[in-house]
């Protein structure tokens, strides 16, 4: 319920005769808002609880599976599931809804002692909700009141909250963390390294925070630190399962993959068969190029759990399995099944997807493909009217007459190969391409440039506006060239030595600017690819996080005529900076090609770039597996396949569709 909300006052009313105990009154306040509102998502949930006060069970569910319906993640709904079956004696189905909703929202105090009350005794389950329980009835009021608004989407109104209590207590830890929380959902990294930092000094035992801290180092990509915490934490605690887990992960971010499928192997002694652990170990055998013994470690995870979504999916990511019979008929199962955590369906639509686009079945593919992004989309917030307004931003600043009045500052020199453009656009491929000359250094989707671009935002909330791109005007030239050494200096770590370096961060399209005043002899390919087939290629892939423009039709296809427009702009601009390179000419003319890009980036020509297939590296992308391929031209118009499905692409991409390649 928003601060517009029509019915905010009905609601209101219907909550106080809830907590007076009139619940006839209450349901009727509540049945007046979804007359007028259907799907009016509070006045469904007041309706339930007052169902269910009244003994009429059966409707109590009716309203919620209309609300989980609506909303899979609103965790109060999955609370009044656990009380109407723990009152009606099905305490099994009472314990999973429990858990599920404490998961959702672990400010739930409800839900967390019932799963004490309904839990083994001294199992994990309910040692773990003790200890939740515990902590909350510590925390201050404002933190609880944190940790609710967070689950609950409301970002915003728990920075306020977070803010005012650590202005009042400016070292409490676990308001660091909480802050440092909203700035990781917000993509702030930088700021809540910072606080992680900070409350790490203060309670260097606390393994909370150190959690929190390797996560964020890691999506800073900064491996080798995250690294160096993980190993601290397993240090402190040989045996502990979780520790050594996170730093078989941290291993395998650094390239050190035998050392990762040790501790993974460890893992596994402790806890046999464990899927989670098994899944994770079939990423590092896929990264390092041993598919064979990746399927059969997600193989081994399904056998073990047939539920676990992730090795499902992991499976049709792979992009070359083919799932059997009995595969899809499990798939089809779980997918269905009462109480499955909304992520799990997600990645079980989008593995179905692909099933049933291997047997051609694109009718059945299309409509998993759909459900999950539509239900991946109700979890980003991702605001595409937003993101056009930055692209307009880089154009309106960065003119003709800015470039010439501030032409010449920067670094020199010219280490780095940027591969911009679209995910799934081909610039996987156009990386093994140049990663198999010897003088260049293949890397990864590189943060930095996105994370300086953060930094450069004016100082204030997490969530304030940015003075980005405004902001360069002001700086001088030695700023700017330190900010090209920095950048250099930070990527150091993912180099084996040679003179060049690829950045492969598709992102940063949008900071072609900034990249040209920083690193002004930095080369820049444009990976470009027929625009109905790079958003629909875009729209079934799942990703690990970010690209939240994906996960609607009509998104994606703004976006993608976004991104050209500013690319055209780049090119009046930056004349001759940037090459663009198409997915559909390297696939029909790959010599060519191959030698105008090494001739774009001052390389000479080297045999085995035509053989980048023979490469071996670790290939992070889902294109990991396509790239140690030889080229092949099938992919080009598989969206064909789908193309009644896509007036919304088509009708999205306009100018951008008609113009392609003219």
């Amino acid at each position: 319920m928003t601060a517009h909300d029509p019915y905010s006052e009905d609601i209101r009313a219907a909550k106080k005769l809830l907590r007076e105990g009139d619940f006839k009154r209450a349901r009727i306040a509540a049945d007046g808002v979804l007359s007028a509102e259907p799907n009016h998502q509070e006045a469904l949930y007041i309706c339930a609880v007052a169902a269910r006060y009244s003994g009429d069970f059966p409707q109590a569910m009716e309203f919620l599976d209309r609300l989980v319906a609506l909303a899979p993640e609103y965790a109060r709904a999955h609370q009044e599931r656990g009380h109407c079956y723990k009152t009606t004696g099905a305490t099994g189905l009472a314990l999973q809804a429990y858990q599920y909703a404490a998961q959702l929202n672990p400010s739930l105090l409800a839900s967390l002692k019932a799963i004490v009350l309904l839990s083994s005794p001294g199992s994990h389950e309910q040692t773990t909700a003790k200890a939740q329980v515990a902590k909350l009835e510590s925390l201050p009021k404002a933190l609880v009141s944190v940790i609710n608004h967070l689950a609950e989407g409301r970002i915003l109104q728990a920075e306020d909250v977070c803010r005012a209590f650590l202005k009042s207590e400016p070292t409490h830890t676990e308001g660091m963390r909480l802050l440092a929380d909203i700035g990781v959902r917000l993509s702030v990294l930088d700021d809540a390294e910072f606080l992680l930092d900070t409350a790490l000094k203060l309670a260097p035992d606390d393994p909370g925070i150190q959690l929190d801290y390797i996560n964020v180092l890691r999506k800073r990509h900064k491996y080798a630190e995250a690294h160096e915490q993980a190993k601290l934490l397993s240090d402190r605690e040989p045996e502990n399962p979780v520790f050594l887990s996170h730093l078989a992960i941290e291993s395998m971010h650094l390239g050190l993959y035998d050392d990762a499928l040790q501790l993974f192997d460890k893992v596994l002694e402790k806890a046999p068969s464990d899927p989670a652990t098994l899944t994770s170990k079939g990423h590092a055998l896929k990264t390092a190029g041993r598919q064979n013994e990746a399927v059969a470690c997600y193989a081994d995870a399904i056998a073990t759990n047939p539920s676990h979504a992730d090795a499902f999916y992991a499976l049709a990511n792979l992009k070359t399995h083919r799932f059997s019979d009995a595969q899809i008929a499990e798939m089809e199962r779980q997918h269905t099944r009462s109480g499955l955590p909304l992520g799990q369906k997600i990645q079980f639509h989008f593995a179905l997807g692909k099933a049933y686009e291997d047997r051609e079945k694109f009718e059945e593919s299309f409509s998993h493909y759909r459900v999950g992004n539509d239900l991946k989309g109700h979890q980003t917030r991702y605001d595409s009217t937003q993101m056009l307004r930055e692209f307009e931003a880089q154009i309106d600043f960065f003119t003709e007459d800015f470039f010439r009045t501030h032409c010449g500052p920067g670094c020199e020199a010219q280490d780095p190969i940027f591969i911009v453009g679209l995910p799934r656009s081909g610039s996987t491929l156009l990386e093994q391409i140049l990663a198999s000359h010897s003088q260049v250094d293949g890397t990864l989707e590189l943060p930095n440039i996105l994370s300086l671009a953060h930094r450069l935002r004016s100082n204030g909330p997490i969530s304030q506006e940015s003075a980005y791109p405004e902001v360069l005007g002001e700086l001088d030239r030695d700023q700017l060239t330190e900010f090209g050494k920095t950048y250099l200096e930070e990527t150091r770590i993912h180099r084996s030595g040679a003179p060049r370096l690829i950045d492969k961060m598709p992102n940063n399209f949008r900071h072609i600017g900034l990249i040209r005043l920083i690193l002004p002899n930095a080369r820049i390919i444009d990976a470009r690819r027929e625009p109905m087939a790079c958003c629909f290629s875009g729209y079934k892939q799942l990703f690990a996080e970010g690209q939240e423009f994906t996960y609607a039709l009509d998104d994606i296809g703004a976006y993608y005529q976004g991104y050209v427009r500013l690319m055209d702009h780049w090119d009046r601009v930056l004349p001759q900076h940037v090459l663009r390179v198409h997915y559909e000419d390297v696939v029909e003319n790959l010599e060519h090609e191959v030698r105008r890009i090494l001739e774009f980036c001052g390389l000479p020509f080297e045999h085995q770039c035509l053989e980048f297939h023979k490469t071996k590296r670790s290939v992070r992308t889902a294109s990991s597996e396509q790239v140690r391929q030889p080229i092949y031209g099938s992919g080009v118009d598989q969206w064909r396949n789908y193309e009644r499905f896509l007036a919304p692409l088509k009708e999205a991409l306009g100018p951008a569709l008609e113009g392609y390649r003219k």
